[in-house]
C-alpha cells in the first residue's frame, strides 16, 4: 500500500511500488485528466506537479513520490496561476483536439510559478518537452504571455 498526497488529499493505492504514477492516478485513483501519450516521458501529455515541479508521470515510479505533494490537472485551476493559464487558454482558443492540453497547461503553470514574466525563449525552453500534434505552439506561447500579463 502506497501512501500519497494527491490534490491536497491523502490517498492510498494498492499497487506495485514500480507502477508508474500515471497508471496509479488513472486506474487506481480514477483521475483521468492526466493523459498517456508516449510512455517514455518524451511527449509531456502525462505532466503533473510533484512538490510544485512539472514531472512526467508515465516514467515516475509511484514509490518515488510517496509523501510528496502531487497536483493534477483536476485541481490546477484552484491556484491563481492555474486559473490564469486556463482562462488564457480559453480566451485565445488554444485547444484543437485537446489531448495534450492537460500536460501543456501543467507545464505552463510550472513555468509561470517559477518565472513571472517569461520571454519567448523561456517559454520555448519550458515547453520543449510538450508535443502538440495539432501544432498550436504559437497559440500556446501567446496564452502563456496572456496569463503572465493577467498575473502581473
Amino acid at each position: 500500500m502506497i501512501q500519497l498526497n494527491v490534490n491536497g488529499k491523502p490517498q492510498r493505492a494498492d499497487v506495485d511500488p514500480d507502477t508508474p504514477l500515471l497508471w496509479t492516478l488513472r486506474d487506481s485513483l480514477l483521475l483521468t485528466g492526466t493523459k498517456f501519450g508516449c510512455g517514455a516521458g518524451l511527449c509531456g501529455a502525462c505532466t503533473v506537479h510533484v512538490d510544485g515541479q512539472p514531472t512526467r508521470s508515465c516514467i515516475t515510479p509511484v514509490s518515488s513520490v510517496a509523501g510528496k505533494k502531487i497536483t493534477t490537472i483536476e485541481v490546477v485551476d484552484n491556484s491563481r496561476v492555474g486559473k490564469a493559464v486556463q482562462d488564457a487558454w480559453r480566451k485565445l482558443d488554444v485547444v484543437q483536439c485537446g489531448y495534450c492540453q492537460s500536460g501543456q497547461i501543467m507545464s505552463a503553470v510550472g513555468l509561470l510559478k517559477a518565472k513571472k514574466n517569461p520571454t519567448d525563449a523561456d517559454i520555448d525552453a519550458a515547453m520543449a518537452g510538450n508535443l502538440c500534434r495539432c501544432g498550436t505552439y504559437v497559440r500556446i506561447r501567446a496564452a502563456i504571455h496572456e496569463a503572465a500579463k493577467a498575473l502581473a
